[in-house]
């Protein structure tokens, strides 16, 4: 992407934590594929568009790297990763095994000020299906998800997700225009489960919902096989 491009998509900013508005602002331009992989980032020119030095910079591209959004490459340009299909399973995986067993110990913890929190995302999320806004319904499953998490006593296990899932959320928002309505169905059936203190039902609905991305990347990486490296893998 030239640097006229990058200047549509970044705008100034002045906000408390420079770095953590910076890393906030990459991190949903990536997300939401307006930097798609193979953009080039140079510290300087972001710094310039985004009306910040260069160190805050620096330091978001270093956490964008640990996530596996930006590959960096000493004296070589930096660039935003490829999607890996292997890295998608392998998050998939992880997140499955870890809601698992947040869901089990909700469905023992959870009490009605809890429900009535999780609800209110729900309705959120409904009104996001209805707008048709993918930006804010990726933003409330991942506050479905972490909420889960937090209120089962584990909010840990949110941290280790979020540090596994970078490939995986490219495909998820990608997912959400035409799977929306699925994902939603999904965390309303989550959360039956869950109002009804049923572990093995919550724990067949998170695995259920987690696993559809088993077969949407297919369809998915049909349409954007230039955001993909290494070859298609079978499961894990």
């Amino acid at each position: 992407m030239s640097e006229s491009a990058l200047l549509k998509v970044l705008e100034p900013i002045s906000r408390p934590s420079v770095t953590d508005a910076v890393f906030e602002e990459l991190h949903r331009q990536i997300l939401a594929l307006d930097l798609p992989p193979g953009t080039r980032m140079s510290e300087v020119d972001v710094a310039k568009i985004m009306g910040v030095s260069r160190q805050p910079v620096r330091d978001a591209f270093y956490r964008l790297s640990t996530l596996g959004f930006l590959t960096i490459r000493p004296q070589r340009a930096t660039v935003v990763s490829a999607i890996s299909e292997a890295a998608v399973m392998q998050a998939r995986f992880i997140r499955s095994a870890i809601e698992a067993e947040t869901v089990r110990m909700a469905c023992v913890r959870l009490g009605e000020g809890d429900f009535a929190a999780l609800d209110r995302v729900l309705d959120q999320q409904r009104a996001a299906v209805e707008a048709r806004d993918t930006v804010a319904f990726h933003a409330l499953d991942d506050q479905f998800h972490r909420e889960i998490c937090e209120r089962s006593g584990h909010g840990f296990a949110w941290d280790i997700i979020r540090e596994n899932k970078a490939h995986m959320d490219r495909v998820r928002f990608l997912s959400l225009s035409f799977a929306s309505h699925d994902a939603f169905d999904d965390h309303l059936k989550v959360m039956a489960a869950l109002r009804t203190r049923d572990p093995a039902r919550a724990i067949e609905a998170m695995h259920a919902h987690l696993s559809r991305i088993k077969v949407q990347i297919r369809r998915i990486r049909a349409e954007h096989e230039a955001f993909f490296d290494g070859d298609p893998v079978l499961e894990i």
